[in-house]
């Protein structure tokens, strides 16, 4: 996949047609001190602008692959354009994390882009390794590395995350291997 041409793309486009987007996934991981291989670009937009991404992709040579409430897949005919997964925000902590992105510089420092915060991040790891226990050691491994990277976390949004699973006893235990080590 060519990474810097797929987001010149979607930069290009995206602010032709006014979409607000925050990367998220692998290209997070990397902005927040832990990179990480990444085959594909995963990205968090508001769902009411789905239609315009469906629209753009489609011109582009992207077939969309996979498409619910939460989330839509699309890859590129040509092997270049490669897989990007939207994470589509219509619920309260979503948009939040959307209206929260920062601006950061990726692939080296070429590509600006919005991307979540590292907090945020955690937020979508925990929710991940809920709902898929096949991605729960990997998950849980982000988090630890993104707590690890990152001093200044807001840790009572972190607890939000946690306590909306049930999870909270995971958290501190984390905070606590966190602090022994």
């Amino acid at each position: 996949m060519d990474f810097e041409a797929v987001f010149k793309l979607l930069l290009d486009n995206f602010a032709k047609y006014k979409i607000n987007f925050s990367v998220i996934g692998g290209f997070a991981l990397s902005v927040a001190g832990y990179p990480r291989a990444t085959e594909d670009i995963d990205l968090l937009i508001a769902q009411k602008d789905l239609p315009k991404v469906k629209k753009i992709l489609s011109l582009y040579g992207f077939e969309l692959v996979h498409e619910s409430e939460d989330v839509a897949t699309f890859i590129g005919k040509m092997r270049e354009l490669g897989r990007i997964d939207f994470l589509l925000a219509h619920r309260k902590y979503a948009t939040a994390m959307l209206k929260r992105s920062v601006p950061k510089n990726i692939l080296s420092g070429k590509v600006p882009v919005n991307v979540i915060r590292p907090e945020d991040l955690i937020g979508l790891k925990v929710q991940s390794s809920s709902n898929d226990s096949a991605r729960y050691s990997q998950d849980m491994a982000d988090i630890e590395a993104v707590m690890r990277h990152n001093k200044d976390l807001d840790f009572d949004l972190i607890r939000e995350y946690f306590a909306l699973f049930n999870r909270e006893n995971e958290l501190t235990g984390l905070i606590k291997r966190i602090k022994d080590a």
